[in-house]
């Protein structure tokens, strides 16, 4: 599950300049390798994550609990760790999950691009009340969205919610939603 789109890759145009760059540097410098990081720094520009092939499985993890039901939850907080999110992931214990932690409330986009697992997302406001829940199919480019801004979007396994009768109004509680 990603929350945003991928950035397109450098250019054409780019690459051939930046290899331009990288025979000028060699030819002028004894530094070699000095002249392969500037040119691969001018490759990719600022800010331009590249693609992770695998999933992220060393998060940082958080408890929270709904009602009764433990989760054991991993963080992203990072643009690239939301941007990868669940993808590549062929399994997840069911009382797993990914907290998404976004810097200020608003509406979420959720789509399945490289998702695997089927997934139910719950849209969180910032005192842990679920706003709504969608679920949602594997390798999909559908967009699943929140009802009204939030901060906090929690995946789980598809059905893990319908399974406890957790719905839309009910509270998530852990360290996430103690900030006031």
């Amino acid at each position: 599950m990603t929350a945003s789109r991928a950035t397109p890759a450098p250019s054409l145009d780019a690459l051939h300049t930046a290899t331009g760059i990288l025979q000028r540097l060699a030819r002028r410098t004894a530094g070699f390798w000095s002249a392969v990081c500037v040119a691969c720094s001018l490759a990719v520009p600022a800010g331009v994550a590249t693609a992770q092939e695998g999933p992220q499985l060393n998060l940082q993890r958080v408890e929270l609990t709904a009602g009764m039901h433990r989760i054991d939850a991993q963080v992203a907080a990072a643009p690239q760790e939301r941007q990868t999110g669940l993808m590549h992931r062929k399994d997840m214990p069911q009382h797993e999950g990914m907290l998404f932690v976004f810097e200020q409330p608003a509406q979420q986009c959720f789509w399945m691009k490289n998702t695997l697992l089927p997934l139910t997302a719950a849209f969180v406001d910032d005192d842990g009340t679920i706003v709504n829940l969608a679920d949602m199919k594997p390798q999909t480019l559908d967009s699943h969205c929140s009802a009204k801004p939030v901060r906090y979007v929690l995946e789980m396994n598809q059905g893990w919610f319908a399974k406890k009768n957790i719905k839309a109004g009910a509270k998530l509680t852990g360290a996430p939603f103690s900030r006031k």
